[in-house]
């Protein structure tokens, strides 16, 4: 374990929390080859609750297999795996201790006409498997998001209460936002700062555009410097109480890799805390996405 003043500043930033809750975040700080630095990169998978097996799988078929992303995760000497319930289950056993992983305890499927998701794992459920977190996504803008806020401050409560460190994805949709004010630097600042009133411990967002959405924030915003990449994430970054939590940012649709290593450096300079990239890494060969960690790590050291 890299227990550096790096990591003992970050976790003196969470000052309700019991020692349980800061000693699964020093997990995942401390994990891997980031560990010490304050950085981070997270496996996610819950790409099948959301899009199916075949779009998420069936372009490297070894995909699959849940041992594979467990495996890939270990092997890249990433910081977490989060995955669902059944995800984390079936390699549960084979992989204890050798990597935190994050229970993702809401999901959607493709199918579903309302912006919403249901429960499908419980804070017992992280319990029981030995999770250092549980992951939760809120959608700001759904007619559902009370709802949906009301879900998590109980599970984030519960999970609190045993130990368990909460993160939430908050990705805006629905309402009166438009397509192409889902990714503005307003609404993005906006819905990370929701996720950490709600008391997450960790928040992933999506990058943001230059776009302002809000008419009422557009007058503020002209005194905003907006004009790169890494400055809107400062800004987000900003909006998480001054950069006392933890954010990370969503590798999103699959792109090209100068592209998802131009995004790991605009978030380094930006002051976050590191990246969750899922389809990016494991839609690729096994040896190709191995290379393409190993950079990003590289690039989250400064060594690039």
């Amino acid at each position: 374990m890299t227990f550096t003043p790096v990591i003992k500043q970050i976790l003196a930033n969470y000052e309700s929390d019991n020692p349980g809750v800061k000693a699964n975040l020093a997990r995942i700080l401390t994990q891997g080859r980031l560990g010490g630095t304050g950085k981070l990169i997270i496996l996610p998978v819950d790409q099948g609750f959301e899009h199916g097996p075949a779009r998420s799988f069936a372009i490297n078929e070894a995909a699959y297999d849940p041992h594979y992303h467990f495996q890939l995760a270990i092997d890249a000497g990433l910081s977490a795996y989060a995955a669902p319930l059944g995800m984390i289950e079936a390699g549960a056993d084979t992989f204890a201790g050798q990597i935190p992983t994050i229970l993702k305890v809401n999901s959607s499927n493709s199918w579903a006409t309302s912006i919403n998701q249901a429960v499908t794992g419980t804070v017992d459920d992280a319990l029981r498997l030995g999770c250092a977190a549980i992951g939760f996504t809120i959608y700001p803008g759904s007619d559902n998001i009370f709802e949906m806020m009301e879900e998590i401050r109980e599970m984030s409560a519960e999970a609190k209460s045993v130990g368990i460190a909460t993160v939430i994805w908050s990705y805006p949709r629905g309402g009166n936002l438009s397509k192409q004010g889902e990714l503005a630097l307003d609404v993005g600042a906006y819905a990370a700062h929701m996720a950490t009133l709600l008391g997450a411990h960790i928040i992933k967002v999506k990058l943001p555009t230059d776009h302002v959405e809000q008419k009422d924030a557009q007058k503020v915003y002209e005194k905003f410097d907006a004009s790169t990449q890494a400055k809107r994430v400062a800004h987000v970054v900003r909006s998480c109480f001054n950069g006392r939590r933890i954010v990370v940012f969503s590798g999103g649709a699959s792109k090209g890799v100068e592209d998802v290593f131009q995004d790991a450096r605009d978030i380094r300079d930006g002051g976050g805390h590191g990246s969750i990239i899922g389809r990016n890494t494991f839609q690729r060969p096994r040896e190709e996405a191995l290379a393409m960690l190993d950079r990003l790590v590289r690039i989250y050291k400064g060594e690039e």
